[in-house]
């Protein structure tokens, strides 16, 4: 017997989630039931995404028929192989607005920026130099500046929060200095959902000299990027949030840049020639490829961006700005609830689609695990922003996070279900 007494209004559609509606039988994972029954619904996107059909057939079909070692050899597999992985590297390119020489695959946006922060990090900064970070980082954004900021004496900076919970631009301002080298900033926050300026942030960034990284992690699958337009000297995204498979994601670097940089790991493909005394290495992006790389994986996440653009990132941004405000709207009529971040303008747009919040008295994990009884899958913990947790004074928060296939449905599911939750609750008392 659920414990949760569902108070989620009866389902209706409109024209503004039209393509939620439209695109989940591209989705078999969502047609699922769970917890006796319970119709699933997925709003843990910013975690991962679900992955179409599109996706799981180049998989499919990649390893029924194409599977052999890239690069390395000249019969017939081996070619088909190395074909598919070369045309993902255009099709991630083109994606972003960058030229393939540009696009290094990586197991995900975490390697994307170790390979950055050792390869490019060690080779540039200098006791005294600066590395500038927000507070609002993910983990993967901050430890390893840390790691290189030791090794070469460097010191990190970190600009804080307005009282609406986003960037302080002018915090940010005054940190910048000659001293410089670094800004490694997230485009969109995974926790407070506020969208960076980011085309600011480079613009200045670069009038002192620095170099800027992007994390584009909760942008690239949500919004049409062009790293060309944005002027950032890298940019890093993970295939499994953008409809694409786990263990593969990529780092855009400026060409100029990544010629400048030393390798980071090595091994076969990475080089040039191979002596007992020495090594010579590729050009890049070869030259951080080092052993073989997620072969299937990538082919997978070129499908992801076929996908993608097939639907449009123009119409994606749509969908997603109606369901901002639907879900903050929603959320915030529950009383006792704190939405972290900024509320989105009356369109939708200015923000995320996902929400971070706590309840007064209720525990984000027992919230999660309560609605999860109702078949709402919802995160809960720190998100891997654990300083920006402490900043906003939580151990952690729980968060809903939509996508391409979400709908007004699904959110008034979660609604309902945290309804039902802090009424249970209220039960109890």
């Amino acid at each position: 017997i659920s414990p949760i007494r569902s108070s989620s209004p009866a389902p209706r559609m409109a024209s503004s989630d039209a393509l939620g509606w439209a695109l989940r039988d591209e989705f078999p994972i969502l047609k699922q039931t769970v917890h006796d029954g319970k119709p699933l619904v997925y709003l843990d996107s910013a975690a991962t995404s679900q992955k179409p059909i599109a996706v799981l057939e180049a998989l499919d079909r990649f390893y029924r028929h194409d599977n052999s070692n890239v690069h390395r050899g000249a019969h017939a597999l081996s070619v088909r192989a190395t074909d598919a992985y070369e045309a993902a590297r255009d099709k991630v390119a083109r994606f972003v607005g960058a030229s393939r020489d540009e696009i290094v695959f990586t197991r995900g946006a975490s390697e994307a920026i170790n390979l950055v922060a050792y390869s490019w990090g060690l080779a540039n900064l200098q006791a005294g130099d600066e590395i500038i970070l927000s507070v609002m980082e993910h983990h993967s954004n901050i430890v390893p500046w840390q790691l290189v900021a030791a090794r070469a004496g460097a010191t990190i900076r970190f600009v804080q929060l307005t009282p609406d919970e986003t960037l302080d631009m002018a915090h940010f301002r005054s940190l910048l200095s000659p001293r410089t080298k670094m800004v490694a900033v997230g485009h969109v926050s995974n926790a407070l959902g506020c969208i960076n300026p980011v085309a600011d942030i480079i613009r200045e960034a670069h009038a002192v000299g620095a170099r800027v990284l992007v994390d584009g992690c909760q942008s690239a699958p949500h919004m049409g990027v062009d790293v060309v337009r944005l002027g950032c000297d890298f940019f890093v995204a993970s295939g499994h949030k953008m409809c694409g498979p786990t263990g593969c994601g990529f780092l855009y670097g400026r060409r100029e840049v990544l010629r400048s940089m030393p390798p980071w790991q090595g091994g076969g493909e990475m080089i040039d020639q191979v002596f007992l005394e020495r090594s010579t290495f590729a050009e890049p992006p070869g030259r951080f490829e080092a052993g073989t790389p997620a072969i299937a994986q990538c082919v997978g996440l070129g499908a992801a961006c076929d996908f993608l653009t097939s639907v449009g990132m123009g119409a994606i941004e749509a969908h997603e700005h109606h369901l901002t405000k639907y879900l903050f709207d929603s959320l915030s009529a529950v009383p006792d609830i704190r939405i972290y971040g900024p509320r989105p303008a009356p369109d939708g747009s200015g923000r995320a689609a996902l929400a971070a919040f706590n309840h007064a008295t209720i525990q984000a994990s027992d919230l999660a695990t309560f609605i999860d009884f109702e078949g709402v899958a919802i995160r809960s913990g720190h998100h891997c922003t654990q300083p920006l947790h402490r900043i906003l004074g939580a151990s952690g928060s729980a968060r809903a996070s939509c996508y391409i296939y979400t709908t007004e449905k699904d959110v008034d599911a979660f609604v309902g279900a945290l309804r039902g939750t802090v009424s249970m609750f209220a039960d109890l008392q």
